[in-house]
Formats: structure tokens, sequence, C-alpha cells
């Protein structure tokens, strides 16, 4: 059995780092938020944390979906 190259292992492991961090990154903003929205004042203090989180909780899902899909395809196409 042919193991990967260089490059391939590379790209292995950044694939695992990336997902890695995402994971870290989604679940430190989603608890960020939760806490903004808990120490918020008044009600329009606490939608606009809880619509902020919702929306940046959004774009990293989209950007971990985009990033695993590119490194995906590359992980794939560096199989031996």
């Amino acid at each position: 059995m042919s193991e990967r190259t260089f490059f391939g292992k590379i790209v292995k492991y950044v694939f695992i780092g990336f997902n890695v961090l995402m994971l870290f990154w989604i679940i430190g903003g989603v608890g960020g938020g939760a806490e903004m929205v808990e120490n918020a004042g008044s009600e329009a203090e606490k939608a606009g944390a809880a619509i902020g989180t919702g929306i940046g909780a959004f774009f990293v899902i989209m950007i971990w979906a985009l990033g695993d899909i590119i490194l995906g395809m590359m992980y794939l196409f560096t199989k031996p």
C-alpha cells in the first residue's frame, strides 16, 4: 500500500487542524454571545446580542463548510 506524499500529509493535517479550529471558534463564539445576552441590560440589548450571535454563528458555519469543501477536495486528490 502506498503512502501519501509530503504535500498530501500536509493537506491531511491542515484539514484536521482547520476542523478543530472551527469547532473551537463556533463553541467560543456562541458561548461568548450567550454571555453577552445574559449580561445585557435592556431587552433591546439582549435582542441585539442574540441577533449578532446568530449572524456570527452563521458566518462561521459558512466559512467552515466552504473550507471543508476546498480542503476535502484537496485531501481527496492527494490520496495515494
